[in-house]
């Protein structure tokens, strides 16, 4: 996209800083939520257990394991703020002691055009958008239980694989990967997950007979 090149404008652009993203940790979620929860849903399914332990559990991993990836997603972005604040306290002192050499190290970054300007997202927003994307996406496996519709696990595979899908086409908006490919590979990923959850939840099912 173009844009222009007056003083004002490039004044303006600078001022304004680095525009943040918080795309990736959507992503990241909605995947996380609707690979777990699907995966709750084929186990409680393989164990042949009712609809309503389903929408239980289904819930409860929706809450308990939402919050620990957007407290995790949030410590992490957090050391990221940390580390920029040491780097940023190691640079301030060695202009302290060495003005002319620090002077010196920027004529060579801006000869190699390694400039950069670090700007750490916001560890709260990343959390949100974490948690946000985690509860929607693995709402979808649940639907067809909370309805209560005939043949819901059916539904509840079509839907969560519709959802694994789109989302994998979203991610190849950042890949150099075509978005069918993507989708196909995030929808593979999360069958595999789903499948082997089923299989434990058989397994177990067998065992307490």
């Amino acid at each position: 996209m173009e844009h222009e090149h007056s003083v004002e404008a490039i004044q303006e652009r600078l001022s304004a800083g680095p525009k943040q993203n918080y795309l990736r940790d959507w992503i990241y979620g909605g995947i996380d939520g609707s690979v777990t929860t699907f995966a709750v849903v084929t186990g409680v399914v393989g164990a042949n257990l009712s609809p309503a332990v389903i929408v239980i559990m289904g819930f409860a991993n929706l809450v308990g394991d939402g919050f620990s990836m957007a407290a995790s997603n949030f410590l992490g972005t957090k050391s990221e703020h940390d580390d920029v604040g040491r780097l940023a306290a190691i640079e301030r002192r060695h202009i302290e002691l060495a003005p002319e050499g620090e002077r010196e190290e920027v004529r060579q970054i801006f000869g190699r055009e390694r400039l950069c300007r670090l700007e750490p997202r916001s560890a709260w927003k990343a959390a949100a958008t974490t948690f946000s994307a985690f509860a929607v996406c693995g709402l979808a496996p649940l639907i067809p239980f909370l309805v209560g519709v005939t043949n819901a696990f059916a539904i509840s595979i079509i839907l969560t694989g519709a959802v694994f899908f789109i989302i994998g086409s979203v991610k190849s908006l950042w890949s150099t990967v075509s978005w069918w490919r993507s989708g196909l590979s995030t929808l593979i990923v999360g069958g595999i997950a789903a499948g082997l959850a089923y299989a434990v939840g058989v397994f177990l099912q067998n065992l307490a007979r």
